[in-house]
């Protein structure tokens, strides 16, 4: 077997699928400070990404809705659990980390622990196609948390 089969094999552990069967965050959010779509027109993967920021400036609430592959929807569960709490700097910081987690430019697990439950979707450095599935949430935060850091 291949590492790109063991790979795959790997990915869908238990941890993962409970992401995928019981997210804890997908949910419509009444009162979002901010709202933004995401979409992978690879592979019609949609999502619409939401927080309430709490009067600290930290991100108290994150929510999606949407539809998508199982690593798209798990990948959004790990990353609305990781980003309460933090500011829009570090959010901004994680979606950048994660990037180069699944594009395989960043492969240090000292540094990768910052990604909690998330690092464990590394191997997506290998699956190629798979790649704008795992980071559609994160790119969707980035995008919004930068549009509204320029605006204030």
């Amino acid at each position: 077997m291949d590492n790109k089969a063991a790979g795959v094999t790997g990915l869908y552990n238990p941890e993962f699928m409970d992401h995928v069967q019981h997210p804890d965050y997908k949910y419509q959010m009444d009162d979002a400070t901010y709202t933004h779509e995401g979409v992978n027109p690879s592979c019609g993967d949609e999502l619409t990404f939401s927080v309430r920021m709490a009067d600290d400036g930290t991100i108290d609430e994150a929510a999606y809705q949407g539809h998508g592959c199982a690593i798209s929807q798990a990948s959004a569960d790990m990353m609305s659990d990781l980003m309460v709490g933090k500011t829009p700097e570090e959010a901004i910081k994680l979606c950048k980390l994660f990037g180069q987690m699944v594009r395989g430019e960043e492969s240090d697990d000292d540094i990768l622990d910052e990604l909690e439950d998330a690092a464990m979707l590394k191997d997506i450095s290998h699956m190629p196609a798979r790649v704008k599935c795992a980071e559609l949430a994160w790119r969707t935060l980035e995008e919004m948390l930068e549009a509204q850091g320029q605006q204030a």
